[in-house]
């Protein structure tokens, strides 16, 4: 992860911070991380969006992509050249068909967690135990999606294969842990009202699918709770697009001025008719777990930010501005246009959904501004849905 940032305890309420531990210039790339576990949403692979079943990375060209997004079939995207999906790479599991988008992935996943996890010719077996948890995990959890049982049954998957079970039972128990009230909290905002009797069918079909001795707790009622909590809090929304990717590459062509005006006055169209077809939902969406990432505290004045650069669940953290060695690295939990609401809504949305009250400069800032919202504010108070439970999805 470089040398660039450490993490460091700050204290019992605020757990652990992330620290510079030499300049950052502003653009630089603070640290790159591969997650401990991760995992697409089900929905978001229900509904074709094809994505390495290892690292996420998206899986159709960026032509089939803005096809699919657009239900046009006979869209052709200029510039070809600038896609960057190597179909000829791509390998299934010869045994349950998942696709992942090279050998490695497929090598990767298998030593880590696929052997525990994979379906054989069970694939569409609806009475198969882990084909019931999805379902039933699916049927609870509806787009927006911002967390998914996989990503669980992942975790209990690796420790399973692990020789050293328990260096990884020490890794995912780094992860910042909550109080029991807390936990409670977290779950309910995941699951809604239905919270304790879901929570306890969820629980009943992840032992059946899964049960291990070495991390037994994980099973237990308050274990179980206390697992969901973990992924809830500390989870990392992952986005990956081939079209994006394409587009980025688009921007960074040297072209006549004309053919530039073209270029861009096409993308901006072709993003209108997407987003009428097919709303917000333009990338794979999945979520993991990153050591370094999740002790980033958060700010409504970040100076710095998370992305994935890389088409695959590599994320990028990137200085918004100069950083001091010693100096706090701090990411914004918040999307710009609830950074922009009062003190008193972002402090809302924070407190739903991460349990903290904001002290920030500009939270402090601000404190002797009165506690209502305005007017525009009230009417839009009622927004903030699930989709903020996890970072923001991190467009790519």
């Amino acid at each position: 992860a470089g040398a660039a940032a450490e993490a460091r305890f700050i204290s019992s309420a605020k757990g652990k911070g992330l620290f510079a531990t030499k300049n950052i210039r502003k653009g630089e790339t603070v640290f790159v991380e591969r997650p401990v576990v991760s995992s697409q949403f089900l929905w978001n692979a229900l509904y074709n969006y094809r994505a390495c079943d290892h690292c996420l990375r998206a899986l159709e060209t960026a032509e089939e992509n803005a096809q699919r997004l657009l239900g046009k079939s006979s869209l052709v995207l200029p510039h070809p050249e600038q896609c960057s999906i190597r179909k000829d790479l791509h390998q299934q599991c010869p045994r349950c068909q998942v696709t992942y988008c090279s050998a490695e992935c497929r090598q990767a996943a298998l030593e880590q967690y696929h052997q525990v996890l994979c379906l054989g010719p069970s694939r569409d077996d609806p009475t198969h135990p882990l084909n019931k948890l999805q379902e039933a995990w699916r049927n609870m959890h509806y787009p927006p999606e911002t967390s998914s049982i996989m990503l669980m049954a992942r975790m209990v998957a690796t420790v399973k294969q692990a020789k050293d079970k328990e260096w990884w039972i020490k890794a995912f128990s780094q992860f910042c842990s909550k109080t029991a009230n807390e936990e409670e909290e977290i779950v309910h905002k995941l699951l809604g009202d239905k919270f304790k009797g879901q929570l306890e069918l969820l629980r009943l079909l992840f032992t059946e699918a899964l049960y291990d001795e070495h991390v037994s707790r994980w099973f237990t009622p308050e274990g179980f709770r206390s697992l969901f909590a973990l992924v809830g809090t500390n989870g990392q929304g992952i986005g990956t697009s081939s079209l994006s990717q394409w587009v980025h590459a688009c921007d960074a062509l040297d072209l006549p001025m004309l053919q530039r005006e073209e270029l861009d006055a096409f993308i901006d169209q072709l993003y209108k008719d997407i987003e009428k077809e097919s709303g917000e939902f333009l990338n794979c969406e999945g979520s993991g777990l990153y050591v370094l990432q999740s002790c980033c505290n958060h700010s409504c004045i970040p100076n710095a930010e998370t992305s994935f650069p890389e088409n695959n669940f590599l994320l990028h953290l990137t200085a918004l501005e100069d950083i001091k060695a010693g100096e706090e690295i701090c990411i914004s939990y918040l999307d710009c246009c609830q950074r922009e609401r009062s003190r008193h809504s972002r402090n809302k949305i924070l407190r739903e959904n991460y349990l903290f009250t904001c002290s920030c400069p500009k939270c402090l800032a601000q404190a002797d501004d009165a506690d209502v919202t305005s007017d525009e504010e009230e009417e839009g108070e009622g927004e903030t849905d699930d989709a903020e439970l996890e970072d923001e999805m991190t467009d790519v």
